[in-house]
C-alpha cells in the first residue's frame, strides 16, 4: 500500500511539473486571441476571438511569412554546418593523437568564456571588409565553429566510438572521411540530435546579429520582424503574440521530432557512465 501511495504522489508531482511547463505556451496562445486593450488590462485565462484580427494586422505590418522563410533557411543550413563540423572536430580531438592536442582543446573551450556580444563590432567590420553585409553569409558561416558542440562530441566519441571499429574501417580500405561519414556519424547520432536541438533553437531565436548585419527588410529574420512591431510610443501586443506563436511552432515541432534521439543520447551517456 505504501508503494502505491508513493507511486501516486510521484505521478501527481510529474503531472504538476508537466502542467507548469505548458502554462507559458497556453498563456501565449490565449493572449494572441485577445484585443490589445484586454491584453494590457486583464488576466487572460480563456481564449478570445481576436486571433485573426491580430494576424491580419501582423500580416499588414510586416511580411511575416517572408521572415519565416528567411529564418528557416538560415536556421536549417546553420544547424547542419554546426552539427557536422562540431562532430568532425570532436571526433578529431578524441581519436587522433597530434601535437598540442590538449592545449588546442583548452583554447577551444576557452572561447566559451568570451561573450559573443563583445566581438560584435569587430565582426561587423570584418564582414564589411569582406563585402558580406546585408547577406546571409555572416549568419551561416560562423556556425562552423561551436566550442560547446566540439566538447560534447569529443566526450561522446571518447565513450561511445570504439577505436577498434575505426581500425577495422582502415583495414577495409576506407579513407578517413569515409570512416567518419559512414561509420562514426551513425554511432554519434544521439549526440548529433542533442546538439542539433540546441543549435536549431539558438539560431532560430538569434536577434542581435541579424538586426546588425541585415539592412533590407525583405531579408530580415522572424525575431527582428516581431520586435519591429513595438515602436517608441505604441505596441501592438496582439500582433506581437501572434508572431510569437508562429515563431514557437517550428521549435516545438523540431523538438518533438528529435526528442526520441535526445532521450537516447541521455540514456546512452547514463549507461556508459
Amino acid at each position: 500500500m505504501a508503494k502505491v501511495i508513493t507511486k501516486g504522489i510521484l505521478y501527481l508531482f510529474l503531472v504538476i511539473v508537466a502542467a507548469s511547463c505548458l502554462i507559458p505556451f497556453y498563456s501565449m496562445f490565449v493572449t494572441s486571441t485577445h484585443a490589445n486593450s484586454d491584453i494590457a488590462r486583464k488576466l487572460l485565462l480563456i481564449p478570445g476571438d481576436q486571433f485573426f484580427d491580430n494576424y491580419n494586422r501582423l500580416k499588414d505590418t510586416v511580411n511575416i511569412w517572408r521572415g519565416f522563410a528567411n529564418t528557416l533557411f538560415i536556421t536549417v543550413l546553420s544547424t547542419i554546418l554546426n552539427v557536422y563540423f562540431a562532430a568532425l572536430a570532436g571526433y578529431g580531438f578524441s581519436k587522433y593523437n597530434f601535437k598540442y592536442r590538449n592545449a588546442l582543446f583548452v583554447i577551444v573551450l576557452g572561447t566559451m568564456m568570451i561573450p559573443g556580444q563583445l566581438g560584435i563590432i569587430g565582426f561587423f567590420k570584418l564582414m564589411d571588409s569582406l563585402n558580406m553585409l546585408n547577406t546571409y553569409w555572416p549568419l551561416i558561416l560562423p556556425s562552423i565553429h561551436n566550442a560547446f558542440g566540439i566538447f560534447l562530441m569529443r566526450q561522446f566519441a571518447d565513450s561511445s566510438v570504439p577505436t577498434e571499429i575505426i581500425e577495422s574501417g582502415r583495414m577495409d580500405g576506407y579513407g578517413e572521411l569515409q570512416i567518419f561519414n559512414r561509420i562514426v556519424l551513425p554511432i554519434m547520432s544521439p549526440a548529433l540530435a542533442t546538439l542539433g536541438i540546441f543549435a536549431f533553437i539558438g539560431k532560430w531565436n538569434d536577434f542581435l546579429t541579424p538586426m546588425i548585419i541585415l539592412f533590407d527588410n525583405n531579408l530580415q529574420t522572424l525575431p527582428v520582424m516581431i520586435a519591429s512591431l513595438k515602436s517608441q510610443f505604441t505596441s501592438d501586443f496582439g500582433a506581437q503574440y501572434v508572431g510569437i506563436v508562429i515563431a514557437v511552432v517550428p521549435v516545438l515541432v523540431f523538438f518533438s521530432f528529435m526528442s526520441k534521439r535526445i532521450i537516447d543520447g541521455v540514456a546512452a551517456g547514463a549507461v556508459k557512465g
